[in-house]
């Protein structure tokens, strides 16, 4: 499946971006999808997922009550609600997605910039 990640910017602490991320070529509601990010220097770490219904989410402690994964397989994509957003979340965000049965992403998106100041 390719994705493509959009909505990236620059915002103030405290303020809200949205990030999108489109699936092309495969069945989209057949991956469980979610957003990376990483910081220059530092290993990408996991933000949020879902499962392929969207029932069912997982998020990093950082961003627990702050950000919301959502999906819509009649769309083909998934999207990222950023609240309260915080300096120490910028970075490259990146959507991935994987088979059901495999442990670890297998593919992602190009990335997109979130910058956030004080």
């Amino acid at each position: 499946v390719q994705l493509q990640a959009f909505g990236g910017g620059l915002a103030q602490a405290g303020g809200s971006l949205r990030l999108s991320c489109t699936g092309y070529g495969r069945t989209f509601g057949n991956y469980v999808v979610g957003w990376q990010r990483q910081v220059a220097g530092n290993e990408r770490e996991d933000v949020a997922s879902t499962t392929t219904d969207g029932a069912r989410s997982v998020y990093a402690d950082s961003v627990k009550g702050r950000f919301t994964i959502s999906r819509d397989n009649s769309k083909n994509t998934v999207y990222l609600q950023m609240d309260n957003l915080k300096p120490e979340d910028t970075a490259i965000y990146y959507c991935a997605a994987k088979e059901k049965i495999s442990l670890k992403y297998q593919w992602w998106g190009q990335g997109t910039e979130v910058t956030v100041s004080s």
